[in-house]
């Protein structure tokens, strides 16, 4: 008896053009109305969804309709006197929302609005022996931070700080018979976390260390036949895969291993026409998470009204070449 596949039906309801103006008036007003339930039960990740959110508006061509100085005084407020970025004004810094916020800072080229020095000694002394990194003072370890610290010392022209040889060598630790990586050694192949570890990769220039076609078989595999792309074995799709993965497929060389044409289906039909928007799946609500990876993966499938992204920084690639970043790509 064949095993049954877990996926959705798209149908003839679902959206098949890219709502382009909806997508810029969704991201514009999220969160203008600060009372709202959704906006306060989202402070713990308030940096990220800025993130999100500002990087999307840029791929569309549209940063200028943010509060630009809003923005800066707020992560400035957000810089914890270890040098660390938090989600929020009192809330504890962490590297994941130290990485957001350069981003932004970089996207606005505006690094001097935090003291950038003490970013780098917070990024430093979350360095293990083994060249793995905590998140926070807390001390989980996790590969999603190699990626968070790498990715972040970069953008500043700063990597020299850590280990770097050794941060290589604990990625690569954590790296699976299949050609996947997981959160730390022995740990499950996961697609969010391979993009961390092919990132990372990528930007120390170390692509050589991974089975490109092992792990670009895996990746393509996680093709569905809706179209869209699942983070690993028996899941359903879900947009944020369509960025997980392509952009682990576009650094290895292998993009062109995938159904583009039904990924673009798929994408397209997680669209919500009437407040613009990405969910997950058709027919669930959006959410700026969604939307930025829902973008940039078509950005990465050639949609030409879409600013071209960045594959391993999931940065719009204009903000990459001004600093004269040149992350690794592998060819076939």
């Amino acid at each position: 008896m064949a095993a049954l596949v877990k996926d959705v039906a798209l149908n003839d309801s679902h959206p098949k053009e890219l709502l382009l103006q909806k997508h810029s008036d969704y991201i514009a007003s999220y969160g203008m109305n600060k009372d709202e339930y959704e906006y306060c039960m989202t402070e713990y990740l308030r940096m990220s969804g800025m993130y999100w959110g500002l990087t999307a508006i840029e791929l569309m061509g549209n940063l200028d309709r943010m509060n630009k100085q809003e923005i800066l005084d707020f992560i400035r407020m957000c810089q914890d006197e270890s040098g660390g970025i938090s989600a929020s004004v009192g809330h504890d810094p962490h590297l994941l929302y130290t990485l957001s916020a350069v981003q932004i800072l970089t996207m606005y080229d505006a690094l001097e609005t935090v003291d950038v020095d003490k970013v780098v000694q917070y990024v430093k002394n979350l360095q293990q022996p083994d060249g793995s990194f905590w998140g926070d003072k807390w001390g989980e370890v996790d590969t999603r931070f190699s990626f968070c610290a790498v990715a972040c010392l970069s953008l500043l022209g700063r990597l020299d700080a850590i280990d770097e040889e050794k941060a290589v060598e604990f990625v690569i630790s954590c790296m699976n018979f299949d050609g996947g990586f997981g959160s730390r050694p022995g740990a499950e192949s996961h697609a969010g976390l391979i993009y961390c570890c092919v990132g990372m990769l990528s930007i120390t220039g170390q692509l050589h260390k991974i089975d490109a076609d092992l792990l670009g078989w895996w990746l393509c595999e996680r093709q569905l036949p809706s179209g869209g792309l699942n983070g690993r074995p028996e899941k359903l799709p879900d947009v944020c895969y369509s960025w997980w993965v392509l952009s682990s497929m576009s650094m290895l060389g292998r993009l062109h291993w995938v159904d583009r044409d039904a990924l673009i289906r798929f994408v397209l039909a997680c669209q919500d026409t009437e407040t613009g928007g990405f969910s997950d799946r058709p027919g669930d609500i959006p959410d700026p998470f969604h939307t930025l990876f829902g973008l940039a993966a078509l950005s990465l499938l050639g949609e030409p009204s879409i600013k071209p992204v960045d594959p391993t920084y999931c940065m719009p690639k204009h903000v990459i070449d001004r600093l004269g970043l040149r992350p690794q790509r592998l060819s076939v």
